[in-house]
């Protein structure tokens, strides 16, 4: 290697009348806009195609004869202006749903260690990048003002290919970030904007790059500069969840750390931060020693008030998925920044630290849980799932009440619906599908579509989808070196008329992608049916380090060869965006067969639901939720079955999988009328579009965490921040003053007026309760009541209501009391407790701050 003496950047040469394109090609907006997509596509088609949709690099690289030729071509010309007057109206500031219902304007910072906004900004992973995509860009549709933050890999991740023996292989090609649309941001002077943060003994550099996103802003860090002397830290952003456990707490103290002061030296001081699952929890110490710095107040001070505007979301149903360090990794790396909190070693490990069994961990979530002022899971039976797995952290409070509330996932609709179907919407529906999207009554309007039309469009996909895997398959053929009748062979491979399933995902045990083959021969008769075929398309990465995963798609690849099955079944290399676009506007089902409760949400099959597709799917994630046999077909009861009895589940649910396509997804779909159109089926996709598109969107997803998790984190971080921190203070103080009472607080006397009553009469209780250095002021004492169970506990269905102070008998003793009612009969339990209040407390239920009474 030679090292250069200087460097040139080169730009496209644009004519003046064209010249806009270059900053069309910088916003990504145009990954959602099919209009402007076309301008691009329509400079060079196969160079489009080529470039993995990518206008930087089309740009850079297109015959210049070509661009003059577009200034000199009117239909060209007239399409580029529409484009830019569009462009414009978009960009332009307006009257959109978060103007129309807010007037603040907070610095809402979304932190993610994945973004996957298009194909070819190979940024993200899978589901999660593709959420965190989908969220900027409906915050920017709605105008919410959020500013997204993560790292930018110089590899991403793996790109897949298999052998000949159809095992998972790895490919890594480095990412050309000049020909990208990405920007380094730089200072008044032209030099790259850099920020430090803190190693062992050193200072690790990173740069900034920008990426605009609609209205929304994206910065992400690089530390692949010269600054850094060491290769171990230029590597550090080399690959999204790649190297050892090392290189994963450094990434994730680049991204919370770096994170906050990328943003502060960019002048962007976030009034609220969203951690996308808890990789970058370290930016609450960031931000509590900004504050303990700025303030000269205490860690306990700090954290009381900056926590209040913390949002953290999980997306993890299960123990083993929880990012955890080893404390020799947290004493390597934080040693020297624990004096900047105030805080000892074992006070620094105690915010994260988990018990697991025979030894402890730091968590990240756990450190996450305890600095957030609100948590959410995302979907309502991962919200279950989450409050049940987290209840430790919270002695004393009942499962249901656990502060973590459930935001389902969506998607965001204009990136992943097709362009013959959104035509078809057009045509019948309020043109506000495409901005207000969770309103029931344009979906209402589906009825009016005609059958034949809608079927139409939709047929139109499922033919290009078959076009573009026999496309792909002859691709991987060709590079694995088979042999030539079988490159040939591929024009016979999948039908365009036949029933097409989908299967497209993360390669984890757990989602069981091979559970339709458990019985081979009954899968062959089904699929090779000569009156009713059916085909399969499968598509998805393993991670290179999950071998389990691995031996799953190795199975699939082996069956797809067998001369029975090798015209019905495909497996599509390189799953990214681009190939699920293609699967899920042109498949007829999705199938979706996670052991249940382990899918958090799951939002692949949501995408299929707008482009006239259906979905069969075990009863986990959003399909728990969204189903009902109006809309697709479930598999199984939402059974759940513990780790002995999982062979068992797999033949149960295998079989009840044959008899659904049996007897209700094949016939449903070739039962015809005379004009070819199968009624009855339109008819479920009709009503899975009235029940479910309404919901399973991003922009109702992000209005969700708007009302509920945003703006009243705003409102109280405002608070705590007025009157020269007067407020803040006094409410660090309360913090301190509970803390330090809340083991003296005691439930002396509870008293029934009466152990027997009629349904719908009123029981009266009293209650004396010690508060010591309290006052009522400083708490909620609550009656809590519902059903017993067996064992005369009260169950899952308790309630709460709080009881009134009457009087105080002295020493900080009180009496309280409360009525309540019973609609039904039964035996009733009934208990009192003790929570803190404050109105800037996000929740009541702290870890370890619950008094009950004793019971009898």
């Amino acid at each position: 290697m030679i090292k250069p003496v200087a460097t040139v950047s080169v730009v496209p040469n644009l004519p003046d009348p064209i010249h806009r394109l270059q900053e069309l090609a910088y916003n990504l907006r145009w990954a959602w806009d099919q209009e402007t997509i076309a301008l691009f596509r329509r400079l060079d088609r196969d160079l489009w195609e080529s470039s993995g949709h990518n206008p930087i690099w089309l740009l850079g690289s297109i015959d210049q004869r070509r661009l003059e030729a577009a200034c000199e071509d009117p239909a060209f010309m007239a399409h580029y202006q529409r484009v830019c007057e569009d462009f414009d109206e978009y960009m332009k500031p307006a009257r959109t749903w978060y103007s129309q219902r807010y007037d603040k304007t907070p610095i809402i910072a979304y932190f993610s260690m994945e973004f996957g906004i298009t194909e070819c900004l190979q940024n993200y992973s899978g589901g999660l990048g593709v959420l965190s995509g989908d969220h900027l860009k409906s915050a920017s549709d709605l105008g919410l003002p959020l500013i997204g933050v993560g790292v930018l890999y110089q590899e991403g991740y793996f790109r897949q290919y298999l052998n000949a023996d159809g095992y998972q292989q790895e490919l890594y090609p480095i990412n050309d970030f000049a020909n990208m649309p990405i920007k380094l941001e730089r200072d008044e002077k032209g030099n790259p904007i850099k920020i430090s943060v803190p190693m062992p003994g050193y200072e690790l550099k990173a740069v900034i790059w920008k990426v605009q996103v609609g209205r929304v802003p994206l910065y992400l860090l690089d530390t692949n500069i010269p600054d850094n002397e060491n290769e171990e830290d230029r590597n550090l952003t080399d690959r999204l969840y790649g190297g050892d456990r090392r290189t994963r707490i450094r990434q994730e103290i680049l991204m919370g750390i770096g994170g906050i002061r990328a943003l502060d030296v960019l002048g962007l001081r976030p009034s609220v931060c969203h951690m996308n699952e808890p990789h970058s929890a370290f930016l609450a110490l960031e931000r509590i020693r900004i504050f303990m710095k700025e303030h000269k107040v205490d860690f306990q001070q700090a954290a009381a008030i900056t926590s209040v505007s913390n949002i953290f979301t999980t997306h993890t149903p299960v123990p083993a998925g929880l990012e955890r360090f080893g404390f020799d990794l947290i004493d390597e790396h934080f040693t020297d920044y624990f004096p900047s909190l105030g805080l000892t070693r074992d006070e620094f490990i105690d915010l994260g630290r988990e018990n697991m069994g025979d030894y402890e961990l730091f968590s990240m979530a756990v450190l996450a849980l305890r600095l957030s002022g609100g948590a959410n899971a995302v979907a309502k039976l991962h919200g279950d799932v989450s409050q049940k797995m987290w209840q430790w952290l919270y002695p004393g409070v009942p499962e249901r009440e656990v502060p973590i509330i459930s935001i389902t996932n969506g998607i965001h609709v204009e990136s992943w619906i097709a362009n013959e179907i959104a035509h078809v919407l057009d045509r019948y529906l309020d043109p506000a599908w495409r901005t207000e999207i969770w309103r029931q009554d344009i979906w209402d309007g589906i009825m009016h579509i005609p059958d034949n039309e809608l079927w139409r469009a939709h047929e139109r996909r499922r033919e290009r989808l078959v076009a573009f895997a026999r496309s792909r398959l002859r691709r991987q053929l060709i590079n694995r070196g088979a042999a030539q009748h079988e490159i040939e062979d591929v024009e016979e491979i999948l039908f365009p008329d036949t029933l097409t399933i989908g299967f497209a995902r993360r390669f984890a045990t757990y989602k069981r992608a091979t559970l339709l083959f458990r019985d081979l021969d009954r899968l062959k008769r089904i699929l090779t049916n000569p009156e009713r075929p059916v085909q399969i398309i499968f598509a998805g990465k393993a991670h290179p380090h999950d071998t389990g995963g691995k031996e799953l798609i190795r199975h699939i690849a082996n069956v797809a060869r067998d001369p029975e099955l090798r015209h019905h079944i495909v497996f599509l290399e390189d799953y990214d965006m681009n190939i699920a676009r293609y699967l899920v506007q042109g498949v007829d089902v999705w199938l979706n067969t996670p052991r249940r409760p382990k899918e958090a949400s799951g939002t692949s099959g949501m995408k299929v639901i707008y482009n006239g597709g259906l979905n069969c799917s075990i009863l986990d994630g959003w399909w728990a939720e969204g189903y009902s046999p109006a809309v697709g077909w479930a598999i199984g009861n939402g059974e759940e079955y513990p780790e002995y009895e999982w062979d068992h589940q797999d033949y149960v649910e295998s079989e009840a999988l044959y008899n659904i396509l049996e007897q209700s997804v094949i016939p449903l779909f070739y039962d015809r009328g005379r004009d070819t159109v199968p009624r009855e089926w339109i008819a479920k996709i009709k009503n899975a579009y009235r029940e479910l598109a309404p919901f399973f969107n991003t922009h109702r997803m992000v209005e969700e965490y708007t009302d509920q998790l945003y703006m009243p984190a705003f409102s109280r971080a405002s608070q705590l921040l007025g009157d020269k921190l007067e407020t803040g203070l006094s409410y660090a103080a309360w913090r301190k003053k509970i803390e330090a009472a809340w083991s003296n607080i005691e439930i002396t006397d509870v008293n029934v007026s009466e152990k027997t009553v009629k349904v719908s009469n009123e029981v009266e209780v009293n209650a004396t309760v010690k508060l010591a250095s309290l006052t009522p002021d400083d708490v909620r004492v609550q009656l809590y009541y519902g059903p017993l169970t067996p064992r005369g506990e009260i169950g899952t269905v308790g309630e709460a209501i709080d009881m009134q102070p009457n009087d105080s008998k002295g020493n900080g003793v009180y009496r309280f009391s409360a009525k309540v009612s019973y609609p039904t009969s039964g035996e009733r339990g009934i208990s009192v407790r003790v929570v803190p209040y404050h109105e800037c407390l996000p929740t009541p239920f702290v870890p370890g701050l619950i008094q009950w009474a004793d019971g009898e």
